[in-house]
């Protein structure tokens, strides 16, 4: 039943209350959906394409644990399948561990340069409707349908401060989940997160963020 409901307002919300009352819907749908989710597990994608390449494309696919805490940035996991790769971050601080190379970097999410691309697109589930409003000029950009046959609306989000990135778009699903997001870049190089098999507050433990590094790896600090 909730199903056509929100088939029925997708397609008619556009033309009922325009650009203002479909963010606003949108938001509080995430906003609630964010007050409602206490864990989640999910197969990743992520596409990057680097434009200074002429468009080249690089897909990845893993899966990622994430764990809301109120009031400070979530805790966030990504293991990745083929290169291995695993990155965490917990308290603004990031670790990526790749064991081919027995290298892990280590540094601050606030740093504009090292950010981690897959965990700045995921962030944008911790986000409240008051900090969307308040850091993001937003326009709705219609109805789509992404992979896996999930319908959402798509959103672009452009920073109204200084930002390491120049605009954002998620695709957001009925229940308010941000099921794919892209990050666009300043020089134009765009990386986008897509989440499927989506596990709900199930039990996760805070130890799972916890990369444990093997003696001999070579740790490089941003």
């Amino acid at each position: 039943m909730f199903l056509i409901g929100f088939v029925f307002f997708a397609v008619e919300a556009p033309n009922t209350f325009g650009q203002g009352g479909i963010i606003n819907e949108v938001f509080a749908r995430m906003d609630a959906h964010n007050k409602a989710l206490t864990s989640l597990k999910a197969s990743v994608t992520m596409v990057k394409v680097n434009t200074q390449l002429g468009g080249v494309q690089d897909t990845n696919e893993g899966t990622a644990i994430y764990l809301p805490q109120r009031g400070k940035d979530a805790l966030i996991r990504i293991d990745w399948k083929s290169p291995k790769e695993s990155l965490a971050v917990v308290n603004k601080q990031y670790v990526i561990y790749r064991p081919a190379l027995s290298q892990a970097y280590t540094g601050s999410t606030n740093d504009a340069q090292k950010n981690p691309k897959a965990g700045n697109a995921l962030s944008f589930m911790n986000m409240s409707r008051a900090q969307l409003k308040q850091n993001y000029d937003t326009v709705y950009l219609g109805q789509e349908t992404v992979r896996g046959g999930v319908q959402t609306w798509h959103l672009q989000l452009t920073p109204k401060a200084k930002s390491n990135y120049k605009a954002a778009e998620i695709w957001v699903d009925g229940n308010g989940m941000p099921v794919q997001s892209k990050v666009i870049e300043n020089n134009g190089d765009s990386t986008t997160v897509l989440l499927s098999g989506l596990q709900k507050n199930v039990k996760i433990s805070g130890s799972e963020f916890k990369i444990t590094l093997p003696k001999e790896t070579k740790i490089i600090k941003s």
